[in-house]
C-alpha cells in the first residue's frame, strides 16, 4: 500500500469535500472525520515501521515526475520523519476540534464572519503539505512542499486572524519567500554541481566534494531553514504571525511548520554538506545560544499571552538547533525528540490561551486574574502545559532538553552551560504568566468564566496525557529516533577534507 501517498491524498480529497458541503456544521464534521482517518492511517503505518531495518527510508515510493531534469515524486520515511508526520497527524484533528468557533465569527475575539468551509478546507490542505514535506526524499519535491505550505497558512492568518492579521500575514510571507528563494538557488546549484542528473536525496549524499562549494550551498539551505525555524536573528516574523493567527493556526505554525526548519538542518545541511556543517558549527552554536537567552528574556517582558508563547518558542528552537549542530548522538536524538515534545507543549499552551481569549475577548495578561477559582480544570491544564514549557522533570520536554544539554556538553561545554540558563529564565516567564492570569483576586471580567466543556477537554486532554506519558516513558519514541540519528551522524563524519587525509590517500595510491 502506498502509505505516504494515501496520507497526503486523503486530506486533499477531504478538503475538496469540505468546500463542496453547503452546511457549515457538516463541513466541520467532515473535516474532523477526515483528519481522524489520517491519524488512524498514520498509527497503522507507524506500527509497521521497523527501526532496525537496514533500509534508509521505509514505505518508499519513487516515480518519475520531470525526467528531463531528474525530478522524481520520491517519498519515504526514517525515524525522524515518522515522528514528525505522526505529530502533524495528531495535531490537526485537535486543532479542528479546537477551531470549532474560530472561523464563524461567534467568538468574542473572532474576526468578521468568514467562510467556515474555506477555513477547514485550508486546514486539511495544510495537513497534506506538512506530511509531504517530511516524507519527501527528492530535494526538489521537498522544496515544492516547503513553499506550498505558505499558501494555506498565509490565508489562515490573513483572513481569519486578529486586528493586525494583514500585516502579520504579509510579513510571514515575505520572510518565508526570501528564505525560499535562497533555497531554490541552492537546490538548482546542487543539481548542476553534483552532475548526478537527479534530485533524489540518497544519491546526492557525498556528491559535493569541494569544501568551498559545500559552504556556499550550505548557506543557501541553512538561511532558508533558519528563517523557517526561526532561529535568531531571523525570528522577527514569528511573534506577529503567532499573535495574530487564530489559536489553532498558531499551533500548526509553531508546532509543525517551524519544525521544517530544524528538520531541514538535520536532514539536508548535515548530510549533504558535512564539511561545511562542521565549518559553520561554531557560528550556529553561537546563534542558538543567543536565541535561547534572548527569547527567554524578551518573553519575560511580554504583556500579550500569545506573543509570550511565541518568544518562548524562539528560545526552544535555540535548544533544538544546539542539539542538531552539537553532532553527538544524545544531542541529535534529544533535538528530534524536542521537536515532537515542543509540539505537544506549545500546542497545549496556544490552545488554552485561545480558550481564555474566547471567554474574555482579550489576549492581554493584565486583563485576567483569579481564573483558577472559577475555572479550575482550565487553570490546571494551563499549569501542566506551562510546566512542560519550563521542562519540569516528569514531563516529556524535560527528557529532550536534558538530552540536548548533556549531548552538547560533550563538545561545547561553555555553550551548554550558558544554554542551561534558559531553564531558569523559563521558570520566570512561565510562572509569572500563570501567577498573573490564574492566581490573585478574581477580576470582574473573569467571574463569569465557565470551565472547560467536553469538547475543550477532548482538545487539551490528549496533549496533557502525552506530556506526562512520554515524560516517564520516552523509550518508544527514542527507539524509533535513535537509529535514524545514528545514520545521519555517520554521513556527517565520512569523507573528512583534511590535508593529512588527502596526503595519506595520495601516498596509498
Amino acid at each position: 500500500m502506498p502509505w505516504l501517498s494515501t496520507l497526503m491524498a486523503v486530506p486533499v480529497l477531504g478538503a475538496v469535500g469540505v468546500s463542496l458541503v453547503k452546511n457549515d456544521k457538516l463541513a466541520k464534521q467532515v473535516a474532523l472525520a477526515v483528519s481522524l482517518v489520517v491519524l488512524a492511517l498514520t498509527v497503522v503505518m507507524a506500527t509497521r515501521f521497523d527501526p532496525s531495518s537496514a533500509e534508509r527510508f521505509q514505505f518508499a515510493e519513487v516515480h518519475q515526475w520531470i525526467p528531463r531534469f531528474g525530478v522524481h515524486y520520491g517519498v519515504g520515511v526514517d525515524g525522524i520523519a515518522l515522528v514528525l508526520i505522526a505529530l502533524s497527524a495528531l495535531l490537526v484533528p485537535i486543532v479542528i476540534l479546537a477551531s470549532w468557533h474560530d472561523a464563524d465569527g461567534t467568538g468574542a475575539a473572532a474576526p468578521p464572519k468568514r467562510s467556515v468551509r474555506t477555513y477547514f478546507a485550508l486546514l486539511l490542505v495544510l495537513e497534506a503539505m506538512m506530511i509531504g514535506v517530511f516524507a519527501a526524499t527528492d530535494v526538489f519535491l521537498f522544496y515544492v512542499f516547503f513553499e506550498a505550505m505558505l499558501i494555506p497558512m498565509y490565508f489562515m492568518i490573513g483572513s481569519y486572524g486578529g486586528v493586525q492579521r494583514s500585516y502579520a500575514a504579509v510579513k510571514f510571507l515575505l520572510y518565508s519567500l526570501f528564505g525560499g528563494l535562497l533555497m531554490l538557488v541552492a537546490v538548482i546549484a546542487l543539481y548542476v554541481v553534483a552532475e548526478k542528473n537527479t534530485f533524489m536525496f540518497p544519491e546526492l549524499i557525498g556528491a559535493i566534494q569541494d569544501p568551498g562549494t559545500q559552504k556556499w550551498l550550505f548557506l543557501g539551505f541553512f538561511i532558508a531553514f533558519a528563517v523557517k525555524a526561526p532561529l535568531w536573528p531571523f525570528h522577527t516574523w514569528l511573534p506577529d504571525a503567532a499573535a495574530q493567527a487564530p489559536a489553532g493556526a498558531a499551533v500548526l505554525l509553531v508546532g509543525v511548520l517551524d519544525k521544517v526548519g530544524t528538520y531541514g538542518m538535520l536532514r539536508f545541511c548535515l548530510e549533504l554538506f558535512p564539511e561545511a556543517s562542521k565549518f559553520f558549527t561554531p557560528l550556529v552554536i553561537v546563534l542558538a545560544v543567543v536565541g535561547i537567552v534572548y527569547g527567554a528574556i524578551v518573553a519575560i517582558g511580554q504583556t500579550d499571552m500569545k506573543r509570550l508563547i511565541a518568544y518562548t518558542s524562539i528560545s526552544h528552537f535555540g535548544f533544538i538547533a544546539l542539539g542538531v549542530f552539537a553532532m553527538t548522538k544524545d544531542a541529535g536524538a534529544g533535538a528530534t525528540l524536542y521537536m515532537v515534545n515542543h509540539g505537544f507543549s506549545t500546542g497545549a499552551l496556544f490552545l488554552i490561551a485561545g480558550f481564555l481569549i474566547y471567554r474574555r475577548g482579550s489576549s492581554r495578561i493584565a486583563d485576567y486574574g483569579g481564573v483558577q477559582k472559577v475555572s479550575p480544570v482550565l487553570a490546571g491544564s494551563f499549569l501542566i502545559a506551562g510546566l512542560s514549557g519550563l521542562s519540569l522533570p516528569g514531563l516529556s520536554t524535560f527528557v529532550s532538553e536534558f538530552m540536548v544539554l548533556m549531548g552538547s556538553y560533550e563538545r561545547y561545554k561553555v555553550a551548554a552551560i550558558i544554554a542551561a540558563s534558559g531553564v531558569v529564565l523559563a521558570a520566570i516567564y512561565i510562572l509569572w504568566m500563570y501567577q498573573r492570569t490564574m492566581n490573585g483576586p478574581t477580576a470582574e471580567s473573569v467571574k463569569g468564566f465557565t470551565d472547560l466543556n467536553a469538547r475543550e477537554r477532548w482538545v487539551v486532554g490528549p496533549l496533557v496525557a502525552l506530556l506526562i506519558v512520554f515524560g516517564f516513558f520516552p523509550k518508544p519514541m527514542l527507539d524509533v529516533i535513535n537509529p535514524a540519528v545514528d545514520k545521519t551522524l555517520s554521513s556527517v563524519h565520512v569523507t573528512p577534507f583534511t590535508p593529512a587525509v588527502a596526503e595519506k590517500k595520495g601516498a596509498g595510491q
